[in-house]
């Protein structure tokens, strides 16, 4: 799903630099590629006080999530990371080109808490197939998640005398040349899908009348098309309306340039980043691997890393609101409202045959000029 989506709003107080934890003479015992701001550096160093060796902890962050991909594939070979942060939408393919190795979740121990949805998210058998049979395994850890929502101008929009909160809003007649959405077949099929009242997992597009005039009704309204720089025109006032990644549009956009976020109330598509352990590791087995997991699932700091870096922990998503930090549980960036949620999903593998009907009508919407 998230091929360019990144975390570069976020300030100095993330991990923004690839550094060693623990001093200059220190040696690396343990080295995690991870997405620029995705790990706040004071829980780096509070992981490394709890180790009895205070080991040296090298986290090398990366632009976007496709540099973290094509880093798995070259490390396929030699000098591998202990963990590699990667998006769900990679997880198929990391395990077919046999890139990553599954884990053990009795070596896990949150492994329990962390919810049904998410541990068949990363169930599959060794084609990258979900799977709940007893070929399934493990072969990743969700480390956090967020929605594809939609970004608006709160300035333009109180002239206009309504809000967006729905996909259907995409659609109205002011919204003419004032959108930006993401270069994404899945994500932009999908919502359409969505507003039809169907899944976004729909194999058969074929079955779904009317989708491709819905689509090309919606290609009248959008300005662009940008899964990278989406944010800027909506900064600048070019787009009013820019449907983006919620772990992209941080609140210092929001508060410095009169920016709203809407999560969709008929449901969205949900991202998550997911730890995956590369194949050429095995023959280390590095225990930091799995006490690195279970610190991130310890529900003080699943808090602690929603709070700091703009996406939620699924730990989360299993405990008591109640429970959750104001911050937290009233944030509907981080935390959208239950119902919303119950009607949103993953973006989950789709057959070849799936991927290329998508494909084929999303080549043909784009070539659609636009009056």
């Amino acid at each position: 799903m998230s091929l360019n989506r990144r975390s570069f709003l976020w300030g100095t107080s993330l991990l923004a630099l690839a550094e060693l934890i623990g001093g200059c003479d220190t040696p690396t015992n343990f080295r995690v590629e991870l997405l620029n701001g995705s790990v706040p550096v004071q829980l780096v160093n509070r992981f490394r006080r709890q180790q009895p060796q205070r080991p040296g902890l090298s986290f090398v962050p990366k632009f976007n999530l496709e540099d973290l991909y094509q880093e798995l594939q070259a490390e396929a070979t030699s000098n591998p990371a202990d963990l590699v942060m990667i998006g769900d939408y990679w997880l198929s393919a990391a395990i077919r080109e046999e890139l990553i190795e599954p884990l053990n979740p009795e070596d896990l121990s949150q492994w329990q808490q962390l919810p049904e949805n998410w541990q068949n998210l990363v169930r599959r058998n060794p084609n990258g197939e979900l799977s709940n049979s007893p070929e399934g395994q493990i072969w990743g850890a969700p480390y956090r998640w967020g929605t594809t929502a939609i970004a608006y101008r709160v300035d333009r929009f109180e002239k206009l005398g309504w809000t967006p909160t729905d996909w259907q809003d995409l659609w109205r007649s002011e919204c003419q040349g004032r959108i930006s959405l993401l270069d994404q077949a899945r994500e932009v099929i999908g919502l359409t899908l969505k507003k039809l009242g169907y899944s976004y997992n729909t194999p058969d597009l074929d079955l779904v009348p009317d989708l491709k005039a819905e689509l090309e009704q919606l290609h009248q309204n959008v300005r662009l098309y940008d899964s990278n720089n989406y944010l800027k025109p909506l900064i600048l006032g070019d787009t009013w309306l820019a449907v983006g990644w919620s772990g992209d549009i941080s609140p210092q956009v929001q508060r410095q340039h009169n920016i709203a976020i809407a999560i969709p109330k008929s449901g969205t598509a949900l991202w998550s980043d997911v730890w995956v352990k590369p194949i050429a590791t095995s023959a280390t087995n590095n225990p930091l691997v799995q006490a690195w997991i279970d610190f991130c699932w310890q529900p003080e700091i699943a808090t602690q890393m929603s709070l700091l870096t703009g996406a939620t922990s699924p730990i989360v998503w299993g405990m008591s609101r109640a429970d959750l930090p104001k911050d937290l549980r009233e944030n509907p960036q981080l935390l959208p409202d239950t119902d919303i949620l119950e009607r949103s999903e993953f973006l989950l593998p789709l057959t070849v045959a799936s991927m290329q009907q998508y494909q084929r009508l999303w080549q043909q919407i784009r070539s659609v000029v636009r009056s």
